[in-house]
C-alpha cells in the first residue's frame, strides 16, 4: 500500500497538468520556449506517474484495467473483473 501523501501527490500533479495544458500547447506553438520554462516543473505531462486505482503501487501496472499485477491478479481470480478468466490447459 502507498503512502497516502505519495497518492496525494499524484493527483495534484495531474491538476496542474490539465490546468497548464493549454497554456503548454500555445507557448510550443509559438516557439516561446522562455515562457515554457516559466511554467511550474509539476505542469509537465512527463512527470506524470501511473498508479494502481486501489493501493496506490507504482510499479507492475496494467494500463487496461488501472490495477497493479497484483490486484488484477486478486480481482481476476475472484472474478471481479468482467471478460477475464483465469486460463488453464
Amino acid at each position: 500500500m502507498a503512502k497516502e501523501s505519495m497518492k496525494a501527490r499524484e493527483v495534484k500533479r495531474a491538476k496542474l497538468v490539465a490546468k497548464y495544458a493549454a497554456k503548454r500547447e500555445q507557448y510550443k506553438a509559438e516557439g516561446n520556449y522562455e515562457a515554457l520554462q516559466s511554467l511550474p516543473k509539476n505542469a509537465s505531462p512527463v512527470r506524470l506517474h501511473n498508479r494502481c486505482k486501489l493501493t496506490g503501487r507504482p510499479k507492475g501496472y496494467m494500463r487496461i484495467f488501472g490495477l497493479s499485477r497484483i490486484q488484477f491478479r486478486e480481482m481476476a481470480s475472484k472474478g471481479l473483473i468482467p471478460g477475464v478468466k483465469k486460463a488453464s490447459w
